[in-house]
């Protein structure tokens, strides 16, 4: 592991929200969250990133010298550059609850972008997680790569969560793999299919790993078969030199979370622009 910071906080800090929170904003924030993009451009203190599929990303630091007239200057200026970039098909404008941003909400939505469901950012010790979780009899988990697999999982997915089985994301991820950035897909298998998935991302140059990408059928739920599979892929992390957990949580993945020790720091909410 090279250029890992000490920063805040390392592991002999206390893990307060403040102490966390500041090691994300330092730590997790543009550059750790572009870092597999196909190309980003600078907009003033946006990043506009382009990944695979069509898909933008903006990000920033922070707004905090900006007023109203700077940040609808500046949701213009994104809404005019995706609009004439006609690879683009949708554009997400992360925004977390604990920005000094004012008038952002107004002007994103003024200039066509959805608010989606606010998410928990949820960030912990990975020593935390990492415990002994029984499995019900007949489940097994795993790591994965291959082709097949990938595909499966991903199809699980859009089960989970109701989108229609394509194969983009898989394509996405095997890409993903062969760049060999680090990426882990960790699954359970039960009675012969895939029950629950999980990713495993470390965050290069940061004391990070990310936690996403959490499902499981629904009857498999309330089993602690997801709980496993985290603590599997914090035991990883660690094994990775990553001694923080970071995920963006729905209120299905966040008590989970909370009973393993992440607190929730804040909030994000994806604000989306479909052409």
């Amino acid at each position: 592991m090279t250029n890992v910071p000490a920063g805040p906080a390392s592991a002999d800090s206390a893990m307060t929200p403040e102490v966390l929170l500041a090691a994300y904003d330092e730590q997790l924030r543009t550059g750790a969250e572009t870092a597999n993009a196909m190309a980003t451009i600078v907009l003033g203190p946006l990043l506009l990133a382009t990944f695979p599929g069509g898909r933008g990303f903006v990000t920033y630091r922070d707004l905090a010298e900006c007023d109203r007239v700077d940040i609808e200057a500046l949701v213009a200026r994104v809404k005019e550059r995706v609009e004439t970039d006609e690879s683009l098909l949708e554009v997400e404008w992360k925004s977390r609850g604990h920005d000094r941003a004012p008038g952002l909400h107004e002007a994103l939505t003024a200039h066509g972008f959805v608010a989606e469901e606010p998410e928990s950012i949820m960030l912990g010790d990975a020593a935390a997680l990492a415990i002994d979780v029984p499995l019900p009899r007949g489940v097994t988990l795993h790591q994965i790569r291959e082709r097949r697999d990938v595909r499966a999982m991903s199809a699980m997915t859009d089960e989970v969560f109701g989108d229609s089985a394509s194969g983009a994301r898989a394509e996405e991820i095997l890409r993903r793999l062969a760049m060999d950035d680090g990426l882990e897909l960790w699954i359970a298998r039960a009675e012969g299919r895939i029950v629950s998935v999980g990713r495993l991302e470390p965050v290069p140059g940061t004391r990070f790993a990310g936690i996403w990408g959490g499902a499981t059928l629904a009857p498999w739920r309330g089993r602690g078969i997801y709980r496993a599979l985290t603590a599997a892929r914090a035991r990883s992390a660690l094994a990775l030199g990553r001694t923080l957990l970071h995920s963006d949580s729905t209120e299905f993945s966040r008590p989970i979370l909370e009973r393993s020790g992440l607190l929730k720091v804040s909030t994000t909410t994806p604000y989306l622009w479909r052409r």
